[in-house]
């Protein structure tokens, strides 16, 4: 009897980490970011992405100059699918089309007195829905209020009710107050 509490809660933690290894399996990889960019210097980040998986890149420049940067990204093959120049913060989503190395880059070569501070967040991977069957049917969260089977009626008060009479008030003296002061409310 004595061996039977030890069993139980090793075995509990066994299946509480298998449970957490399974819930990070599900789970995009990434980087998220905040680096320093000096005056007319370039910095490249460089990720491993699987063919058909969508990836993101989410960027802000937080400090610095015109809070301006040029970015771009490249395929393993040096194509260029993103560049924008001189943008303060942007987001870019791709789904890959060929496995390898996926370069992205952030440029300040234009400035030749301020550096920047950049803050990025790269994503790789599907989010998983909150509810499992979400991605199937239409939700509370992504239904348009014009899908609505019957009209949403206009959120209004009736004037009258507001204009035809005073606010009504109550007053009572506070207990340390003099008895000719009152607190209304």
């Amino acid at each position: 009897m004595g061996c039977a509490a030890p069993r139980s809660a090793s075995a509990l933690l066994l299946l509480l980490l298998l449970l957490l290894l399974l819930l990070r399996a599900e789970l995009p990889l990434g980087a998220e970011l905040t680096f320093e960019l000096p005056d007319n210097a370039k910095q490249c980040f460089h990720e491993e992405v699987e063919q058909g998986v969508k990836f993101s890149l989410d960027y802000q420049v937080i400090t610095g100059g015109h809070y301006d940067v040029d970015c771009f990204v490249e395929d393993p093959q040096g194509n260029t699918i993103y560049r924008e120049t001189k943008k303060q913060y942007d987001s870019f989503t791709h789904r890959a089309e060929v496995k390898g190395v996926y370069q992205f880059c952030f440029s300040n070569e234009f400035s030749t007195f301020s550096h920047k501070t950049i803050y990025f967040d790269f994503q790789v991977g599907d989010e998983p829905p909150i509810l499992p069957d979400m991605g199937n049917r239409v939700t509370a969260l992504t239904q348009s209020p014009n899908a609505s089977p019957t009209p949403i009626p206009p959120l209004s008060i009736p004037r009258d009710r507001h204009l035809g009479s005073p606010v009504p008030t109550a007053c009572s003296p506070p207990a340390h107050a003099p008895r000719d002061m009152a607190l209304c409310w």
